[in-house]
């Protein structure tokens, strides 16, 4: 969630940090600061708000010196003023964290009762603190940070610089991603691999629970029982670390005009062999006898869950569940003897789909991780990780990652029903040449962007919209809906259109659009009973369809949006792209911010 950059280096360090906490403002973040250590001194600078406001204060008042830490914070406890930003000092001791510290209290009225004061409202403050009242008994960094850490409960990844040590961090993570990268008599930290891109293609991702002690030539690592670990050397490629916008002005808009390229390389990967089959990792379990299996997911990504629930029953006929990750756990729910559990993350750091992946392991069941990030901590600790190939994402709202997860999951269906025999040969090649025809009908939906922005700048007026469908495209608008909230700021709501009548219809006047997921398939003469009930009273309908079902409905719609013809179980990719296109072309005519809307964080380490 949070970003964090350190710099042991041979060049003046603030400069490069700065650089580097920009490419990690796609996180979400609302305060900022650098503190550099020069002669073996620290100085910091902290400021609440944008990286600019941080950039212009070190123009007027520059940090000298070759090491230093730097953060952006996203505000959990305190508010986001400049009090709370990062990094906190303690005498002669700097940390930057990500992650909240669950006995912080207990931690700061025993550390206030030996007459230490406190700064700032954070639980990140305690760590600094609780370091420097060790070193005052007498402990060496190296071992005031270990008795730190052992007193530490929660999430976090951090690190602590120390006055006098120019050549000294230590590092940790617990719960939160952490990944050190090698130079040439330089050694950097990152919450994030794409700040060290310009820096190092050469990375150790540490493992929970690890914490390491660097110089500019060395590391040492130290896993959760203390013993020192070898941890392997990361090489990456620049294609793993791109992000550029390009010609667009939103990294959303690129991405979203990237998705028929993903969609390519994902179908590339599922049917690497040639012959018209589906072949990934998955497919070495024996899924004729899995009696369930398990879907935990957060936010977008359980939506891609609850689309490839439907297709996983309808056509492999494989019981699914589909769960909320973030209250998996703490329901405790039993778990089936052979079960699988699929767990879907975009980061791979997810800490509430993290926390399911555990709770699942520990009940016996096999485990599948479905992540755009291959080092990430997901896909080290499942049983097979599967790969989204979406590419870095960097608009916090998920557009090419969600399409992705959906081609991922469809071609994953096909190869369960083709081992559990509800297809044949013949039905899988079938599906797979069908599957082709995925980054065409992406391609023509972009090509009716012009109307998608006409409809979008009169959505925009609204202060509540309404989005409905019926089976596959009840978690399309529910997506709809999601994607409205997170950029425009526009309340919206997302239904299975059935449900309408059940109290929902209560909120439909003149003043909020519905917005209808309404491709013309089995379902649509339902669908269409709904649409004409919105508009007996008064509702204001935007229809998202294809040429028979505006030809049905769009005379007496508000708005039309005619989209591409396809097979029924494709639909979901056209509607994905058009709801993505939707909501980003009213958050463009409303001024918000697209890429980094308010409150939001791209990936979601804290529970």
């Amino acid at each position: 969630m949070c970003g964090i950059v350190g710099i042991l280096g041979q060049r003046p360090a603030a400069p490069v940090i700065l650089d580097s906490l920009r490419r990690l403002e796609y996180r979400g973040y609302d305060s900022a600061g650098i503190v550099a250590l020069d002669g073996g001194v620290m100085d910091r600078r902290r400021s609440s708000g944008k990286l600019s406001a941080l950039a212009e204060l070190l123009e007027a008042q520059p940090l000298a010196g070759t090491s230093g830490l730097g953060h952006t914070r996203w505000a959990t406890h305190g508010k986001p003023v400049e009090a709370n930003a990062h990094p906190h000092r303690a005498g002669p001791v700097a940390v930057v964290h990500n992650g909240i510290i669950e006995n912080y209290l207990d931690l700061r009225r025993q550390l206030e009762a030996e007459g230490w004061s406190f700064g700032s409202e954070t639980d990140s403050e305690v760590i600094a603190t609780l370091c420097a009242a060790f070193l005052r008994r007498g402990l060496a960094p190296e071992d005031a940070a270990a008795a730190t850490l052992a007193r530490l409960r929660g999430a976090y990844a951090l690190c602590l610089m120390f006055d006098g040590a120019d050549d000294l961090m230590i590092c940790a993570r617990r719960g939160s991603p952490l990944v050190i990268g090698h130079g040439e008599g330089e050694m950097f930290v990152g919450s994030d691999a794409l700040a060290l891109a310009p820096l190092t293609r050469r990375l150790t991702y540490l493992e929970e629970g690890d914490w390491a002690v660097l110089t500019r030539r060395s590391m040492v690592i130290h896993d959760a029982e203390g013993r020192r670990a070898n941890r392997p050397l990361h090489h990456l490629e620049a294609g793993d670390v791109l992000a550029e916008k390009g010609p667009y002005p939103h990294f959303m808009l690129k991405e979203i005009h990237e998705q028929p390229g993903v969609a390519a390389r994902v179908l590339g990967s599922w049917t690497a062999r040639g012959d018209g089959t589906v072949t990934c990792d998955a497919a070495g379990m024996d899924w004729a006898r899995v009696p369930r299996l398990t879907i935990a997911a957060c936010g977008t990504a359980c939506l891609a869950g609850q689309v490839g629930k439907i297709w996983l029953e309808r056509i492999a006929r494989l019981p699914v569940e589909i769960e909320i990750a973030s209250e998996f756990r703490y329901r405790e729910p039993p778990l089936p003897e052979g079960g699988v559990t699929l767990v879907i993350s975009q980061s791979g750091e997810t800490a509430d789909t993290l926390a399911a992946l555990r709770y699942a392991k520990e009940a016996g069941q096999r485990t599948l991780g479905l992540v755009n990030v291959p080092t990430s901590t997901i896909a080290r600790e499942v049983d097979v990780a599967l790969a989204t190939h979406a590419g870095p994402e960097i608009g916090v709202a998920s557009t090419k990652a969600f399409t992705a997860q959906l081609l991922c999951l469809l071609s994953f269906t096909i190869m369960v029903a083709r081992q559990r025999g509800t297809l044949d040969e013949a039905d899988e090649r079938r599906w797979i040449g069908a599957l082709s025809s995925v980054p065409r009908l992406i391609a023509e939906t972009l090509a009716a962007e012009p109307e998608i922005a006409a409809a979008a700048a009169a959505l925009a007026e609204a202060s509540d919209a309404i989005f409905v469908g019926r089976g596959l495209m009840h978690p399309l608008a529910l997506e709809g809906a999601l994607k409205l909230k997170e950029i425009t700021y526009i309340h919206a709501e997302g239904y299975a259109a059935g449900e309408l009548k059940h109290g929902p219809i209560a909120l439909v006047d003149a003043t909020v659009p519905v917005v209808a997921l309404a491709p013309s398939n089995g379902l649509f003469d339902k669908l269409d009973s709904n649409i004409r009930e919105v508009m007996a009273r008064d509702g204001r309908v935007l229809l998202l369809t294809d040429a028979a079902g505006a030809a049905r409905l769009g005379e007496a719609a508000w708005r039309t949006i005619v989209l591409p013809d396809c097979e029924p179980f494709l639909q979901p990719f056209v509607q994905a792209v058009a709801i993505q296109l939707l909501a980003y072309h009213c958050a463009l005519a409303r001024g918000t911010d697209i890429d980094q809307p308010r409150n939001l964080a791209k990936s979601v380490t804290v529970e």
